[in-house]
């Protein structure tokens, strides 16, 4: 694993894969990172929460080439970049992000999913103030409070095969936040070896490093399915 320093020192740079066409929320209009919620369309929810937050350099919008509506509704937006290197999978969206993005290698990261546009200020800031100092980063997450229960395979109507315990659980949210440096290792890593993590914690963790969990909040809520928008519409209303 690549060493990185404790140094606070390296710029903040935040990237937000949007090329993905969110087919679990999909009604028909289209990708769901430009479905309104309070009149607004909810990439543009998201990338509002990052640049509030001042540490923030600038926000890279990966998006799928020939993707012209990321580019429509940020036009102007101080701080905002829209990259047309969108790739199939987040994964590959990101890893193209961070690419292009000329950083280096003790730039900080910032990866945030473009479907939690209720990123709370407060949650931001503290995980920008607990990885800062630290040598490898981490995300926000919060521990798991409901049964968890496994199903089992190949049946028609899923059906409980075993009661895990949530000790020790941790629900992974975004934004996550690594150095350019690490990051970057963690990926040619993970690529050497044909896997696609779904999230960046998961590629630094298999160079064997041990991100922080700061504990986020329910308000950055995934927006998956259809029913999330409504909830989401009260949060941002």
């Amino acid at each position: 694993m690549q060493a990185t320093s404790d140094s606070p020192s390296g710029r903040l740079t935040a990237i937000v894969p949007a090329a993905g066409v969110g087919a679990r929320a999909a009604d028909g209009t289209g990708p769901k990172q430009y479905r309104p919620i309070a009149g607004t369309a909810m990439l543009v929810h998201t990338v509002r929460a990052l640049l509030a937050e001042p540490r923030i350099d600038r926000v890279l919008v990966a998006v799928a080439p020939g993707d012209a509506q990321a580019a429509n509704l940020l036009a102007g937006v101080a701080r905002v970049q829209v990259l047309a290197c969108g790739g199939a999978t987040r994964y590959d969206s990101v890893a193209n992000a961070l690419a292009a993005a000329g950083l280096a290698g003790d730039d900080w990261v910032l990866v945030h999913d473009a479907a939690r546009p209720g990123l709370p200020a407060d949650a931001l800031a503290a995980l920008i103030d607990a990885c800062l100092p630290d040598p490898v980063g981490g995300l926000l997450a919060l521990p798991v409070a409901d049964t968890v229960k496994r199903a089992g395979e190949g049946e028609a109507a899923p059906r409980v095969e075993a009661t895990l315990s949530r000790e020790h659980l941790w629900q992974a949210q975004t934004p996550q936040m690594f150095r350019a440096g690490l990051l970057s290792e963690a990926f040619a890593r993970v690529r050497a070896r044909g896997e696609a993590p779904t999230d960046e914690a998961g590629a630094v963790e298999a160079l064997g490093a041990r991100p922080l969990l700061v504990r986020g909040s329910f308000a950055n809520l995934k927006v998956t399915w259809p029913q999330d928008f409504i909830w989401m519409e009260k949060w941002l209303g």
